[in-house]
């Protein structure tokens, strides 16, 4: 399953549906209307349960938050990456150069002397439209959990499209080695 921001990334997204199916995944993407659908579910429940089903996840993690949030609720994409992680799936998570930097800047703001964050006034910019991005990469890293015991918390940044797929490629170019089945 690839789990991200849709709006301003299309054109990426069909490019990594592309190059998975290439290699002979199956893709679970709901961009391209290949995400199990039962209607009986809604939008969010539908996204939740193909997590529960896919057989790996890839999450991109770029400047927007996604769709289907509110002021106090996270996005689908977030929800879908913490049931990932939730699961133990196996999971590649890339982010965008942009929110890497975003979080080193806005890091002396959201916190205080003693580590307890703060509410911080943010309002959107290009590179970051919603300040939960910086915590859904946090959440990602698992930065919550002691460095020691930390696993599953490998998160690539990527600067391009390009070094996106690149990055897809090294990591996913064999399905046979890494699956059972290969749903992706």
């Amino acid at each position: 399953m690839v789990s991200s921001s849709v709006y301003g990334f299309e054109q990426t997204l069909d490019q990594i549906d592309a190059v998975l199916r290439g290699f002979g995944y199956r893709v679970w993407m709901s961009h391209n209307n290949s995400l199990p659908v039962n209607s009986k579910f809604s939008n969010f429940e539908n996204c939740l349960r193909a997590v529960k089903r896919c057989d790996a996840f890839l999450g991109i993690i770029s400047g927007q938050y996604g769709s289907g949030r509110a002021s106090r609720i996270r996005s689908i994409t977030h929800r879908e990456l913490l049931k990932a992680i939730d699961l133990n799936k196996r999971r590649w998570v890339f982010v965008d150069h942009d929110v890497v930097v975003a979080r080193q800047l806005l890091k002396q703001f959201q916190y205080d002397d003693h580590g307890k964050k703060k509410n911080l006034n943010f309002k959107p910019t290009p590179y970051l439209d919603d300040i939960r991005v910086i915590e859904m990469y946090e959440d990602a890293m698992r930065v919550k959990i002691p460095l020691k015991r930390r696993t599953g918390n490998w998160v690539q940044e990527y600067r391009s499209a390009a070094d996106l797929l690149r990055q897809i490629e090294a990591q996913l170019s064999n399905p046979r080695g890494l699956w059972p089945r290969r749903t992706f």
